[in-house]
């Protein structure tokens, strides 16, 4: 989310209409804009909310919505509200008035470990059903994460390449040489000799959102994964990389959803996976319980999403902290916890 300035013009006439003076200022209006999605119980997208059903907080503080434009991520159905002088909100691209496919990242972080090993196989069979949901105009790419960061799919909507490289290359097969580049792409923009060296799955994710930020518009990043961080005594501690990953995963609008691939009911390493998902306005699931609804719910989330517009609070320049509820309406906000203008 950003700051975006609207220009307001005031024009003053002068008492004699043969001088017609005129004076101009000009006074910038500052507007954020959120992607927030609004999901019931079961994960179910809540369509047809107002602004009136949201409830939006900065830094503890009320501030009025200006409006909530439902955008779908499926079929859209309506164009996105243009901000004068710029292409779509927060720098979306908009085709015809509407907004194109999805993006889709599946990343799979990597471990043969006895209580991971079953999960992430599960999963990646579910992630090939996942594929059955989306539209042609949706574009997806699969990296994957172990002691490095790989990158072994750019955006295709092939879906055939996309499962027999989720279901054979991403376990047994040689690593590609070289990568086409369609349009969008992201290996366009994928530093692969910073992915050689990244030692940390929080590496892995900055190097992941900065290849994503010059593609404009909202992305989703599906991380299967098995922990982040490293327990120190009593504490999870991430590493350094993940302040700068996580601002870089909200400067290029991405939404981590964090899928636990560990057959446990807890364990200390999913401290950071939760973490990612709630600054990013994803969701974490433990798949070991019913990967079936984990699937279920990723799929509701991805189904469209809220535009929420309000003016920016006269509050220093710097991070803010974004609280998003829903009133009179039952139900949860997906939103990103933070913007900086």
């Amino acid at each position: 989310m950003r700051a975006v300035a609207f220009p307001v013009v005031a024009a003053l006439l002068g008492s004699d209409p043969a001088r017609d003076i005129r004076f101009r200022d000009e006074v910038d209006v500052e507007r954020v804009v959120i992607d927030a999605r609004a999901v019931d119980g079961r994960g179910r997208p809540l369509r047809g909310l107002t602004a009136a059903d949201f409830q939006v907080k900065v830094d503890g503080q009320p501030v009025a919505l200006e409006s909530a434009t439902w955008v779908s991520g499926a079929a859209p159905d309506e164009p996105l509200p243009l901000v004068e002088g710029g292409d779509g909100p927060a720098g979306d691209v908009v085709v015809g008035g509407l907004p194109r496919g999805r993006l889709v990242v599946l990343l799979f972080q990597k471990d043969f470990d006895s209580s991971r090993v079953s999960g992430l196989l599960r999963m990646q069979q579910k992630a090939v059903k996942f594929l059955e949901t989306l539209d042609p105009e949706d574009r997806v790419a699969v990296l994957s994460f172990d002691t490095h960061l790989k990158l072994w799919q750019d955006f295709t909507g092939d879906r055939g390449r996309l499962r027999r490289v989720i279901q054979r290359s991403l376990f047994f097969g040689k690593f590609p040489s070289g990568q086409s580049v369609d349009t969008p792409s992201l290996a366009a923009h994928f530093d692969f000799d910073a992915a050689r060296r990244a030692a940390e799955p929080e590496t892995a994710l900055l190097l992941i959102a900065q290849a994503l930020q010059p593609l404009r518009g909202l992305k989703s990043l599906v991380y299967f994964g098995w922990g982040m961080g490293r327990l120190a005594g009593s504490m999870v501690l991430l590493d350094a990389d993940y302040g700068p990953a996580r601002q870089a995963l909200l400067d290029a609008r991405v939404t981590v959803f964090t899928l636990d691939v560990t057959d446990a009911d807890y364990h200390t390493l999913e401290v950071g996976l939760e973490q990612v998902a709630a600054d990013t306005g994803g969701f974490y699931a433990k798949t070991h319980l019913s990967a079936t609804s984990a699937m279920a719910r990723l799929e509701g989330a991805l189904a469209g999403h809220y535009l929420l517009v309000f003016e920016k609070p006269p509050f220093r320049r710097g991070p803010h902290r974004v609280e998003v509820k829903l009133q009179g309406v039952k139900g949860d906000v997906l939103a990103k916890s933070s913007y900086v203008d």
